[in-house]
């Protein structure tokens, strides 16, 4: 062959492979909702009653976590998983299926497909994906006391503090989703304003989670004294 039909041919190949995605695509953004965050600030000392019902609380905080609606998108491996039987995504969907250019939103819209006509089709909401690599925030086979651990330590969580995590749950559309999940697919153990309402006390427990001893507050100073006459 040529150089000039050489060359023409380097240039389809290339063509091509870039309206695939496979070349030339561009970093991965930091998913939304999942930006990292100011190191958060110490968390101030809370009275036994307050760590009581933060313990008693993160028991409903941890059913709809674990729920298929939230568990779906937190599992532990980069597939990320469908129905109540928390089954793996058809299709081998997975992180690597991003990172070679089919994004969630190719399936995936902004709203359910019953709002755009279409029955049982796939379900949508803003920003559908799964947690960024860095942190995946696995729910999928944790326990009670392991799932709180990691649920509040900002290494893990995208350096959010537990004022961060309310936010995050009380706001986030992919979040409320859950609870209009659309189609036939069931939704959380709670309704989102008691689910709300249990992450609260928990967080204004100081995030305790099962097991945990509560930390005495400092004692206090000493009274300083009196400068010699």
């Amino acid at each position: 062959m040529s150089r000039p039909c050489l060359s023409n041919a380097l240039h389809v190949i290339a063509g091509l492979l870039l309206s695939a995605g496979v070349a030339g695509a561009e970093p991965a953004e930091v998913p939304v909702g999942f930006e990292e965050e100011p190191p958060p600030a110490a968390p101030a000392p809370v009275d036994a009653e307050q760590f009581a019902a933060a313990q008693s609380a993160w028991g409903d905080v941890y059913r709809v976590l674990t729920h298929p609606r939230c568990m779906n998108c937190h599992p532990t491996g980069d597939r990320p998983l469908q129905t109540d039987s928390s089954r793996p995504h058809r299709m081998n969907i997975s992180r690597t299926s991003v990172k070679n250019g089919v994004a969630c939103s190719t399936c995936h819209r902004a709203v359910n497909s019953e709002a755009l006509g279409i029955a049982g089709g796939p379900p949508g909401a803003p920003h559908w994906q799964l947690p960024p690599e860095q942190t995946p925030m696995v729910f999928q086979g944790h326990t009670p006391a392991s799932l709180c651990a990691q649920l509040k330590d900002p290494a893990r969580n995208g350096g959010k503090d537990l004022a961060g995590l309310l936010k995050h749950v009380g706001h986030d559309k992919l979040v409320l989703w859950g609870w209009q999940p659309g189609g036939a697919r069931t939704v959380p153990p709670l309704s989102h304003p008691d689910f709300v309402k249990a992450f609260t006390t928990w967080v204004d427990g100081g995030g305790a989670c099962p097991g945990e001893k509560r930390q005495a507050p400092p004692a206090p100073a000493p009274p300083e004294a009196p400068a010699a006459p």
